[in-house]
């Protein structure tokens, strides 16, 4: 081709044609313009089909993430509820201590000393080169959020996490009762948080203590009640943080679920 483009280029210059030359010059130069244009296209739909290609696998772990992320976050949210619960028939116990019963108290209480904290799936996945691969926008900014969101519902945990082991285990060790808590939450509660779900492994018969407070003790005991107002209070607003996330979540999930059947 270009050996048949000099020889037509020859011969028009042997001639002595400009005007015929220069316009067929001109010609050539489109042609070349042409041509590299058509490559260039070429390679760029080459480039955004590998992007695409790229998108749909990160867009895949990105929902299995989020899925495993929105499970953990939902047994968690559960996991608060109980402890609200509990706290709520505890104070009802305190103001009427004749219809409590030692065991029941008991396993409520073991409830009481649940610290659920949420710790989702932390991958590289959200960086923004992986970012720039997504072209959904509203997505992308909510894979953006994503860090500020989960701090909001840590920075609650946290306070429940100091008040748990700086005032709950320190009133249980006084009143005695730690024998009876432990065995309580090893044989007698639902543990959401299981990875295999199998309850029986963690069962540990150590029996009851002999030496722990009395009833009328444990529902007199003015530290225990300000721990189950606490418990009420920080676990309730730290579901209501969860649930903010658990909607981000849900819609992350929502427009991966679009994105991928496209």
């Amino acid at each position: 081709m270009i050996k048949f483009f000099r020889k037509i280029r020859q011969n028009l210059l042997m001639e002595n044609k400009t005007g015929k030359y220069l316009k067929y010059a001109f010609g050539e130069i489109i042609l070349v313009v042409i041509g590299i244009l058509i490559a260039l296209q070429i390679n760029n739909w080459n480039e955004q089909r590998k992007d695409r290609t790229k998108e749909k696998i990160i867009l895949k772990q990105l929902q299995e993430d989020y899925q495993a992320n929105l499970n953990q976050l939902e047994e968690k949210m559960a996991t608060r509820e109980k402890i609200i619960i509990s706290a709520v028939a505890l104070l009802e116990a305190f103001d009427y201590p004749q219809r409590a019963n030692r065991d029941s108290v008991i396993k409520k209480i073991a409830i009481i000393g649940n610290d659920p904290t949420f710790d989702p799936i932390q991958n590289d996945l959200n960086s923004s080169e992986n970012l720039r691969l997504i072209r959904n926008v509203k997505l992308s900014r909510l894979l953006s959020n994503w860090s500020s969101d989960v701090v909001a519902v840590k920075e609650v945990e946290d306070v429940w996490s100091k008040i748990v082991y700086n005032q709950f285990d320190l009133t249980a060790l006084q009143l005695g009762i730690g024998r009876d808590l432990s065995n309580s939450f090893m044989n007698e509660q639902d543990h959401l948080w299981l990875l295999d779900k199998d309850a029986n492994s963690l069962k540990i018969k150590i029996g009851k203590s002999k030496l722990g407070a009395t009833l009328n003790e444990i529902l007199t005991n003015k530290n225990l009640e300000g721990v189950l107002g606490n418990a009420i209070t920080v676990n309730k607003s730290a579901n209501l943080q969860s649930e903010a996330l658990h909607n981000r979540i849900r819609d992350i999930l929502d427009i991966i679920e679009i994105e991928l059947n496209k």
